[in-house]
């Protein structure tokens, strides 16, 4: 279980700037690191940065941020332009989704904005994503075969910070649902994903760049921590900030406690592109249709005399339990932060006895608000 004073003293560090030799510099104990420094390395270089990289993610301040990730702002300012026009877009329609962690109103986001942005302009999609440095990231920690997401986040001029929180997956479930997660799987959890975040404006801190509480990713119990009253004060209390200039990246371990700052500026509107990688192991090994095996079955589901433990193993093995990828555009989260799975459905369905079609429906308006179009 989560305990504040525990996790209080796993936040406790010694100076450790020696163990990045490639950094150019320190902030709040986060290293920064001088892009055109990076590119100008050997792959055996890189190799040795890439190690230091884990490092800092896994043991040390767990984020660190790379000054110019982007050498050509002309880049930067054209996919700026494609957000533009993807806001433009979706402002011709109602659209009143929030964010997880901040109060409707106070930004505008662009879900599945990898898509969105390649279907809308593939010259300013190749040119943004191609390059090497971004990839050499993302490889450092989940290896050469990892799936890139982005989101990209505009927070308004008196736009709130957000509520302080881990990340995907496990930052996406109620205090309750993370216990039912051994701690292993917990700490695993932040080895599938990285979290990253380019500035496509000049971000000075009355702007609101990301409050980040370093080492906090070391604290394995943390994912049923950061709801806690208590917490939510030591994290105002002790979070620092780092201003980023247009072109610069910021990347780190889920598990780091973090939240959007507040924009206390008069004219700023704050855009980042927020990049959620993921692992290639999150994958299974077959390709299997749940929904398929779902309405085979669930006839004899409905009138079969299943205890609530058999009942859940038959449900978890005919559905798809988890309830992301998702098109947050239209797949709105609930209280638990996350959208209803197959599994959650079809338990809905057994449990209020749905007749075959009306599951078939309940299926059916779920494949449209998870689909990107």
């Amino acid at each position: 279980m989560a305990d504040m004073r525990m996790f209080v003293a796993s936040l406790c560090q010694q100076n450790e700037s020696e163990k990045y030799p490639h950094a150019e510099g320190f902030e709040a104990d986060i290293p920064i690191y001088d892009g055109d420094f990076l590119r100008a390395l050997t792959s055996d270089q890189m190799a040795v940065v890439k190690a230091e990289w884990v490092q800092c993610w896994q043991h040390g301040a767990g984020i660190f941020v790379v000054r110019k990730l982007f050498d050509q702002i002309a880049t930067v300012d054209a996919a700026t332009q494609v957000f533009y026009d993807l806001l433009h877009e979706q402002n011709q329609v109602q659209h009143n989704l929030a964010d997880h962690f901040a109060a409707a109103g106070a930004n505008s986001r662009i879900w599945n904005c990898l898509e969105k942005m390649a279907v809308h302009n593939a010259k300013v999609f190749i040119d943004y994503y191609k390059n090497p440095l971004l990839a050499d990231i993302c490889t450092a920690w989940l290896g050469p075969e990892y799936q890139l997401t982005s989101q990209v986040n505009l927070v308004h001029p008196g736009g709130a910070a957000q509520q302080p929180h881990r990340d995907y997956h496990l930052g996406f479930t109620t205090d309750e649902q993370v216990q039912k997660y051994p701690l292993h799987v917990q700490v695993m959890s932040a080895m599938l994903t990285l979290q990253g975040a380019v500035a496509h404006i000049d971000m000075p801190i009355e702007s609101g760049p990301t409050l980040l509480l370093p080492y906090s990713q070391r604290y394995e119990h943390g994912y049923g921590l950061y709801r806690n009253p208590e917490f939510k004060a030591y994290f105002a209390e002790h979070a620092v900030q780092v201003p980023l200039d247009k072109g610069d990246g910021m990347f780190f371990n889920p598990a780091l406690m973090h939240g959007a700052g507040a924009n206390t500026s008069v004219d700023v509107e704050r855009m980042a592109n927020l990049l959620q990688i993921s692992s290639a192991f999150g994958k299974p090994m077959e390709s299997i249709d749940q929904q398929r095996m779902q309405l085979a079955c669930y006839d004899e589901l409905d009138t079969a005399q299943l205890s609530c433990n058999e009942l859940a193993a038959i449900a978890t093995a005919l559905s798809d339990s988890y309830p992301f990828s998702s098109n947050m555009d239209r797949d709105s989260a609930g209280e638990g932060l996350r959208p209803l799975s197959g599994r959650d459905v079809l338990l809905q369905a057994v449990g209020e006895s749905w007749t075959l079609s009306q599951f078939q429906q309940a299926l059916k308006d779920m494949n449209w608000h998870k689909a990107s179009h």
